[in-house]
């Protein structure tokens, strides 16, 4: 699963990394360290914008921007709460429990299944976060119970990540039309299972060490289809895409190294990065594998 990522780039630099034409009109996400659900994030999602309209308005049918239409087709950065709310709950809190989607069930979920056949996004982050549960009995140095491990995950060139994602419009009918708070966007990310092991891949053996799950990154070619603003026919189409993200999702993650960081991590009023030191000194190897 993920559920925290550093995401304390640049608005400029995502832009220029996720080939996005220009961030939402108004953008403006601080940097950082400790991103948890519910908190208001990055997504990059293609719209085709009809030749009359321009960034930030409304379709035809009366949706805001980001929505899928006809025209031409721009790759744009909007700010989405994490955590992805269908348009028929009665409201937003929903959404805290959905901040991430199981690939194998997004297609029958009904909290998902329209948005992975119509409104498919990325979710660029930095790296995440990742708790190592102990093994039954064992114990931590001062002779208790041991605790969870955190890691930080992300890629050893310093790149992002663009991890698969869904994002939903929910309109908030207590709030007049026209007014700011109408339409809220949120997105969720999708996962699958770790590597198995016996890859030989040491990035690959580490990652199944760490967690059952793993939150789906994709290549450039992947996200490009991806983000195809069209709405696929059926449930089985959007499964068959799903399967391609999942295919290369290992390829892409073997390019990653993972660090044992401090247990500060694990309070989200900790926001700095100084969160990422690892926590094993120069010389010392951590004890995943």
């Amino acid at each position: 699963m993920c559920g925290r990522y550093v995401m304390a780039r640049a608005i400029g630099d995502l832009v220029a990394e996720s080939g996005a034409v220009e961030p939402e009109e108004g953008l403006d996400l601080r940097a950082n360290w400790n991103v948890a659900p519910t908190a208001d994030v990055a997504v990059v999602l293609e719209r085709a914008v009809p030749a009359s309209g321009g960034p930030g308005s409304a379709d035809d049918d009366g949706r805001e921007a980001g929505q899928p239409g006809n025209g031409e087709v721009r790759r744009e950065v909007h700010v989405a709460r994490w955590g992805l709310v269908p348009p028929w709950a009665k409201d937003p809190s929903t959404g805290s429990r959905a901040f991430n989607a199981r690939s194998e069930t997004v297609t029958e979920k009904p909290t998902f299944r329209a948005a992975v056949r119509a409104r498919r996004c990325a979710v660029p982050v930095e790296g995440y976060y990742e708790w190592l549960k102990p093994a039954a009995g064992e114990k931590g140095p001062d002779g208790k119970a041991a605790r969870k491990r955190p890691f930080y995950v992300h890629p050893a060139d310093g790149s992002l990540i663009f991890f698969a994602g869904l994002y939903e419009w929910w309109k908030d009918e207590s709030v007049p039309e026209g007014e700011p708070g109408r339409w809220l966007l949120s997105c969720s990310i999708l996962t699958g299972p770790s590597p198995e092991a016996g890859t030989g891949d040491e990035t690959l053996e580490r990652l199944h060490a760490l967690h059952d799950r793993l939150p789906l990154p994709m290549d450039a070619g992947t996200m490009d289809a991806w983000l195809e603003p069209v709405k696929l026919p059926s449930a089985e189409a959007a499964a068959q895409l799903v399967d391609r993200v999942r295919e290369q999702a290992y390829r892409t993650a073997s390019g990653w190294t993972l660090d044992e960081v401090g247990p500060e991590v694990g309070n989200v009023r900790n926001n700095g990065p100084e969160l990422l030191v690892p926590a094993c000194g120069p010389g010392q190897q951590d004890t995943l594998v």
